[in-house]
């Protein structure tokens, strides 16, 4: 079960509110699930920020990151979740793990646009069959982690076992030591 002590603090939302606050493809992927979801300051939302402000260490908080890479000719969108305190092997262990000849940041309005879900808000949650979800094995030895909602004003709090209900999800090693750097070519 999920456990943070400010848990009563926080300014969950009901799960019949779910699709008035949601976009609907996360509320409909979120729905049914032990998750809880909550709102947060849109000042509050990246995760440095949302660590400070709400108590949840970095080592708890999931980002997802939309990159795009070529592949057997032609190029594909994937998420990535990592912990907050974690630095991706963009790389190596990413490229691999994608079987990518290129790899890249996906620009903000393609990420946006084929996510339906807005920046520095997305989440694996809702996220179209044709991606490839990867999820550092880190999040998994998490008890619990907070990520996107799919807008920047809410975030979702779950054990990281949730993350493989969803059917395009995969679990690889995608992150450096602590203490590691990594920039994409």
């Amino acid at each position: 079960m999920l456990s943070h002590e400010p848990l009563q603090k926080l300014d969950i939302i009901a799960p019949e509110q779910l699709a008035a606050q949601l976009p609907a493809h996360v509320a409909a992927s979120v729905e049914g699930r032990d998750i809880v979801v909550f709102s947060v300051t849109d000042d509050a939302s990246d995760t440095a920020a949302f660590s400070a402000r709400y108590g949840f260490p970095m080592e708890d908080c999931a980002n997802t990151i939309v990159v795009r890479y070529k592949k057997d000719g032609g190029e594909h969108l994937a998420a990535l979740v990592s912990l907050g305190s974690l630095r991706l092997d963009v790389n190596g262990a990413v490229k691999a793990a994608l079987g990518a000849k290129r790899i890249s940041f996906a620009q903000r309005e393609i990420a946006t646009e084929q996510s339906a879900m807005e920046f520095g808000g997305i989440t694996a949650f809702g996220l179209p069959m044709s991606w490839r979800v990867l999820v550092d094995a880190a999040v998994m030895e998490r008890q619990q982690v907070v990520m996107g909602a799919g807008i920047r004003e809410a975030k979702l709090l779950l054990a990281p076992a949730v993350l493989k209900e969803l059917e395009n999800v995969e679990v690889a090693p995608l992150t450096l030591p602590p203490g590691g750097a990594e920039e994409l070519s």
